[in-house]
């Protein structure tokens, strides 16, 4: 049995189409605030392993503004709660440059001893809210090539190509491999 720890439903939720049989574990991982993103996962994962012995997954998803020199990074949980989303375009707007770069990593323990990482990530821009606007990013979130923001898609279309869904693919066809 594989757990996703999240207090996140709507994360949960996207992995649970990728992943039906995943069962979800809500327990309170502290987070450290640091720029680099794995070292958020690699502590969630050593906090996580005192609860847990795994196997289980910890994921984090990090957006990078090109005007901003790469912030909000990992920390944009915090901008988009203290900004909101139409700040965080308008702020790309007018700087003149509205370029993203959006990366998931997943840390998968399957015990203390066992621990790997999954990365996924997608290039795009920041566009006026389209969309559900009820999760992260989503409505603002343009993938490049697309003429839909995450927000416009259906959890299978954005599983497709997201971040989260090239992380969870990697993930997938690790387990599947080492069975």
């Amino acid at each position: 049995m594989l757990y996703f720890i999240t207090g996140n439903q709507f994360k949960f939720k996207e992995v649970k189409h990728f992943f039906p049989e995943i069962e979800q574990l809500a327990i309170d991982l502290p987070e450290i605030q640091e720029v680099d993103a794995k070292k958020i996962i690699q502590t969630k994962l050593q906090e996580a392993l005192k609860h847990h012995s795994g196997p289980f997954m910890i994921e984090d998803t990090s957006l990078y503004l090109s005007c901003l020199n790469g912030l909000p990074g990992p920390l944009g949980k915090w901008f988009e709660k203290v900004l909101g989303d139409q700040k965080l375009v308008d702020i790309c707007e007018k700087l003149g440059d509205t370029k993203a770069r959006c990366t998931t990593i997943i840390g998968y323990a399957k015990n203390a001893e066992h621990i790997i990482f999954f990365e996924g990530t997608i290039e795009g821009n920041l566009v006026q809210p389209k969309g559900d606007r009820s999760f992260g990013f989503n409505a603002i979130f343009q993938p490049k090539g697309m003429n839909k923001t995450f927000g416009e898609m259906s959890i299978e279309e954005k599983n497709k190509i997201s971040m989260r869904g090239l992380a969870l693919h990697k993930l997938r066809e690790y387990l599947e491999s080492s069975k």
